[in-house]
């Protein structure tokens, strides 16, 4: 009896352990995006690396696409990897996807929660948000000033005639 159990563990744990070698099985967050030929990331902030290098050269119908599927990953499975995924894409500046505030939004639970294995990346790509919230502030508040010196200008030029 007490070989036929231990015969049944190693039979399951076979089982299982085979089945780790199917894609299909997988977790989405085992995806590696890295290109072919290169080395596999190690972790899940390498892989997201990778991830960001790839979006980053997709066209505007392809951003679309991947923006469906990383938008439908986090609201199946809301893990710190699918919201830093949805955030990189969210934070791709001048596309159709880009959508900042938001990409905030997502990434402030991880930059709280200094314990996460994306804490770092969340507060570097937070970091530059805002750094780019603040430089496109100061950016409108130079454009106003500029377009009241234009204004004062022409009518300085107005009254000379």
């Amino acid at each position: 009896m007490r070989a036929r159990l231990v015969a049944c563990g190693f039979v399951c744990c076979g089982l299982v352990a085979g089945c780790s070698g199917f894609p299909g099985l997988e977790s989405p967050e085992a995806v590696s995006w890295a290109p072919a030929g290169t080395p596999r990331p190690t972790s899940d902030a390498d892989n997201l690396l990778a991830y960001f290098d790839q979006v980053r050269k997709l066209s505007a119908v392809e951003l679309g696409k991947e923006h469906e599927t990383a938008r439908q990953a986090f609201l199946s499975a809301r893990s710190d990897f699918s919201r830093v995924r949805l955030a990189m894409l969210l934070s791709l500046p001048g596309t159709p996807v880009s959508d900042e505030p938001r990409a905030l939004d997502l990434l402030d639970p991880v930059t709280k929660n200094p314990g996460a294995e994306l804490h770092r990346l969340a507060v570097l790509l937070a970091a530059n948000l805002q750094e780019r919230k603040r430089l496109d502030a100061n950016a409108q508040g130079l454009q106003q000033k500029l377009d009241a010196l234009r204004s004062l200008e022409r009518n300085m030029i107005e009254r000379k005639r």
